[in-house]
């Protein structure tokens, strides 16, 4: 019986140390030597540990490793891979940091796999414009530490140090986006590599206008593309000013309820928050264990507020009033930017928080959205299931949009926990769905949530996203067996 649920769930949750394939032998000696010819000797790897180390991210989706791994390092170069690679039928996987959640770099077809990090030039700033070309291989605390001295940021934060260009390609948020918007409201233009090796500029070569009316947009075609459309090789970004001051916060609450209805009620009065971040009990006790932090262990909001001093006064004092009408009690201000940053260095680290809690697990990160009027009826009820199904979890979410996440921490040597947390997800999925909400807010599809994207936008949907990917990849070559 427990080899059959092993079976059930390999596909899915088998942990990335057991590998699909275990030797390389797809690729012709001529085909690896025609890498080489195009990036050189040392940017191309065919060895077992480093296809190893590219066939997973940081979900629990097996191992599945490319063929071969190549490096390029201009934008050249990764036309001409693509080129080789589609004229002989070899799948094509970017790679960026492997930081995703999703399985999105599993090689379930084997192929090349194209790791873009080592092009990591800033390759244009215009402060004026509030805009900036980064190449794949930047990440967004390299982006900011670069800006740190004009008065600008990139504000879009999922927590992992990511690539720019692959939180494009996955449609990634963060912490901020209340505020500031996800990748797709500050993505302005990009550099894409089809699959055939041509360049395609989505706006239009060196364009970085805010606003258009012209065509179809193409740059939002490609932001949560996943990698399966074309290899995005630049992206301009929009950048935002830094803020005069800022003012982090940390408050509990009796119930759940009350601090998702003091969420709500700070939206409704139109105050600007930053930052809005919910974490349960259970993650508030890891938290404080794992960061050294001191705060009750309740149902706790994380709030951040940008503007001016007098702006910030009025925002804290509205604020305040609003929370205490909920019965939320021992807030804790944090002005400067030492204190600040060890609070959010907790909430950033709550995935190790969490995993901290069951020594020798592993974890695996659900990511639901829904409408904020829906988001303490889903939260209850997610709850609930959590003690049902007898899973161990934290909630901890971007409650300003309504995304949160349960991160369960799983033994992947027990298949009978591995069934349940599968059955877990999917039915917290549906369950979205039903309140009019996304299977997916900020991770994306890649392998696991195929089934819910179908429900989510149905078979018109799935048809027109899949003549989308036949018009641009009639061979089904780029990244294979994501997303549809």
């Amino acid at each position: 019986m427990a080899n059959l649920l092993r079976a059930a769930t390999w596909g899915l949750f088998s942990w990335r140390g057991y590998c699909s394939r275990g030797t390389q032998g797809r690729l012709s000696a001529g085909f690896v030597e025609a890498l080489k010819a195009i990036v050189g000797s040392p940017h191309v790897s065919t060895a077992a540990v480093v296809r190893e180390q590219h066939g997973h991210d940081e979900s629990m989706h097996m191992c599945q490793p490319p063929d071969a791994v190549v490096w390029p390092q201009n934008v050249e170069q990764v036309s001409q891979l693509a080129a080789l690679c589609y004229g002989q039928g070899v799948p094509i996987i970017p790679f960026g940091t492997g930081s995703g959640l999703e399985g999105g770099v599993c090689a379930v077809q084997g192929g090349v796999c194209v790791n873009l990090i080592r092009m990591g030039r800033i390759l244009e700033l215009n402060p004026e414009d509030f805009s900036v070309v980064v190449e794949p291989g930047v990440t967004r605390k390299a982006l900011n530490t670069h800006l740190r001295d004009c008065g600008l940021w990139f504000p879009v934060d999922p927590g992992a140090d990511a690539s720019l260009c692959g939180m494009a390609a996955t449609g990634a948020s963060g912490t901020n986006s209340v505020r500031y918007g996800t990748m797709r409201d500050n993505v302005l233009n990009l550099e894409v590599v089809l699959p055939g090796g041509r360049q395609l500029h989505t706006a239009g070569r060196g364009r970085r206008f805010w606003k258009s009316a012209a065509g179809y947009n193409l740059t939002g075609l490609f932001v949560g593309s996943e990698g399966t459309l074309g290899l995005i090789t630049a992206a301009t970004l929009r950048l935002h000013p830094v803020p005069e001051a800022t003012v982090a916060a940390t408050c509990a609450f009796p119930t759940v309820q009350a601090a998702v209805d003091s969420t709500v009620h700070i939206l409704q009065a139109a105050v600007p928050v930053a930052r809005i971040e919910f974490l349960d009990e259970v993650m508030m006790d890891a938290c404080n264990r794992h960061s050294k932090l001191n705060c009750s262990v309740a149902p706790t909001l994380f709030l951040e507020f940008h503007g001016s001093e007098q702006a910030l006064a009025e925002q804290v004092q509205r604020t305040e009033e609003i929370i205490r009408h909920n019965g939320g009690s021992h807030f804790s201000w944090a002005k400067e930017a030492e204190e600040r940053s060890r609070l959010w260095a907790a909430r950033h680290n709550a995935w190790y928080a969490s995993l901290a809690l069951r020594p020798g697990c592993k974890g695996y990160s659900t990511d639901v959205c829904v409408p904020i009027s829906r988001l303490s009826e889903i939260l209850v009820q997610t709850k609930e299931d959590l003690e049902a199904w007898r899973l161990t979890g934290t909630i901890v979410g971007h409650v300003g949009d309504g995304n949160f996440h349960c991160i369960l921490l799983v033994d992947p040597e027990d298949p009978e926990e591995l069934l349940r947390v599968q059955a877990f997800a999917e039915q917290l999925g549906r369950r979205a769905l039903a309140l009019h909400g996304t299977c997916t807010g900020e991770h994306g599809i890649g392998l696991g949530k195929r089934q819910l994207l179908l429900e989510e936008v149905g078979v018109v949907g799935m048809e027109t996203m899949r003549q989308l990917k036949a018009t641009l990849d009639p061979r089904g070559l780029m990244n294979p067996g994501k997303v549809l």
